[in-house]
């Protein structure tokens, strides 16, 4: 599966942000990031977060970010059990009662606890 990108990609540092415009569940934007060698967009920094927030915007769709809840801690980290080191949520947010153990992200670039069974645009990093 090859990702088309159609020029929806930002460039921050080091980092690349892209999306193929697919609207899929947690575990399906997952894997299709990791097929082509990266993972689920997570900001870790406020310039980062904008990045990704202007491809929400340009698809305006809402789009999962590469956190998640920890089973056993509660808390939310990046997929790779690393502790967050920004946020950026919504206005009483996270407000999960233990069911929203994913993140999305709105087109204001903020952030919110939601089920991982959404259809949510995928945006990997790279």
């Amino acid at each position: 599966s090859v990702l088309t990108l159609n020029g929806k990609i930002r460039k921050v540092g080091e980092k690349m942000f892209a999306s193929n415009g697919k609207k899929v569940d947690f575990a399906s934007a997952l894997q299709s990031c990791e097929e082509v060698g990266g993972t689920l967009a997570a900001p870790k920094n406020e310039e980062e977060n904008k990045a990704i927030m202007d491809i929400v915007k340009q698809y305006n769709q809402y789009a999962y970010l590469g956190i998640r809840k920890g089973e056993a801690s509660g808390q939310f980290t990046y997929i790779n059990g690393m502790p967050l080191n920004y946020s950026n949520w919504h206005q009483h947010e996270p407000d999960s009662n233990g069911k929203e153990k994913c993140v999305e992200m709105y087109t204001d670039g903020t952030w919110n606890d939601k089920k991982c069974n959404m259809y949510y645009l995928t945006i990997c990093e790279f």
